[in-house]
């Protein structure tokens, strides 16, 4: 019989992650309730259950008295030099108690303390292995829709992803699979409440990580993403070795290993540009693919004064303004942008005290048919 218990306790081990010595734990206590409804009280009795073996051993220590006022608690005299004839008043008696003689109440109370125990443990155990993965990718089945929210199943429990956090562009089929970056889990009565997203920024971040082998090494990092779920997003990343180019580690030979993320992306485009410490740098970057002349950025106020070609201005805001808006998103800069023909009659050039040497390697014309990357 023990050897069926210790191989039932290592299943359940194994199959609700919760450990063996938790459920002995709750066994030994289990048997402490039923003696507490046996014989109405507990505070003497002592059960230990032997780790390995699975034996059991279950005993009241009660002190020897002429006579008894608590049999629960005491053991006359006789009754004790029955045990050993050496026992004097005074002494305290290891008296063995038998399980076979508990009632059927004290048997079905002790059940559900172990019960409850496993419930606590597995509800626990679950909660630990999703909260250890805030902010990290999981994969998950999508199981049906419960109004305008999506219940996913990640393995253990379930997760919901609410209407803001779904991409508008995507279509979620039951049973597909599908990977979502892990916003919130709480622990509640019912067991932990996952949320999960499509949308958030770094569900990009982590796609790139596990795509890109220096930046698992420490070699590339990600200094700041800007993201329009579905549509387009802007990620400015940095080296700390000089022999290794950030945003060809990124993109990967042939492409490999931003297209494997654009994939998971349903089809998303990604504008990588190189991160800088100045300010100014890093928004003419930002707004790529477009060609900047002049870059006023005030660091204190957080804004800036962006000039472009005339024939670039149409590139440098984005279709529906989403390339300048996303530029600010990445910057955290307030971004005013302007043409070269607006700066000029305005004496904004003059004012500043801006000398024309801007050299433009492409023609009106080869801009004019290349389009928005």
């Amino acid at each position: 019989m023990n050897k069926e218990l210790i191989d039932a306790l290592t299943v359940l081990e194994k199959e609700k992650d919760i450990s063996r010595e938790v459920i002995m734990e709750a066994i030994e206590n289990s048997l402490i309730t039923a003696c507490k409804n046996h014989f109405g009280k507990a505070d003497n009795i002592h059960v230990h259950m032997d780790r390995e073996t699975g034996d059991y051993e279950m005993y009241a220590e009660k002190t020897v008295t002429e006579t008894v006022t608590d049999p629960a608690l005491e053991i006359s005299l006789e009754d004790a030099r029955k045990i050993n004839s050496m026992y004097q008043p005074g002494d305290v008696v290891r008296q063995d108690i038998r399980s076979e003689s508990f009632g059927r109440i004290a048997t079905q109370n002790a059940k559900n303390v172990i019960l409850q125990k496993l419930r606590e443990e597995e509800r626990k155990s679950v909660f630990d292995r999703y909260y250890s993965r805030e902010h990290q990718i999981i994969t998950g089945v999508v199981q049906r829709h419960i109004g305008k929210n999506i219940n996913i199943n990640l393995g253990k429990a379930d997760a919901i992803m609410p209407e803001n956090e779904q991409v508008k562009t995507e279509n979620y089929r039951p049973t597909e699979r599908i990977k979502v970056l892990v916003l919130e889990v709480k622990d509640t009565p019912r067991g932990p409440h996952i949320l999960v997203s499509r949308t958030h920024p770094d569900l990009v971040r982590r796609l790139f990580e596990a795509e890109v082998a220096e930046m698992q090494q420490g070699i590339v990092e990600i200094k700041a993403i800007a993201r329009e779920a579905g549509s387009r997003t802007k990620m400015a990343v940095v080296s700390h070795d000089e022999s290794v180019d950030p945003i060809g580690a990124c993109v990967g030979l042939n492409g490999v290993r931003v297209n494997a993320v654009v994939d998971e992306l349903g089809g998303e485009k990604i504008d990588i540009i190189q991160w800088s410490e100045n300010s100014a740098e890093l928004i003419e970057n930002a707004l790529s693919p477009a060609k900047v002349i002049l870059v006023l950025a005030d660091d204190d106020e957080k804004e800036a004064l962006v000039i472009v070609p005339d024939f670039q201005l149409s590139l440098a805001i984005g279709r529906a303004g989403q390339n300048a808006r996303l530029s600010a998103k990445l910057t955290g800069y307030k971004i005013d942008i302007k043409s070269e023909t607006e700066a000029r009659e305005s004496g904004l050039f003059e004012e500043i005290g801006y000398i024309d040497d801007y050299n433009n390697d492409y023609s009106e014309e080869e801009y004019a048919s290349e389009e928005e990357v």
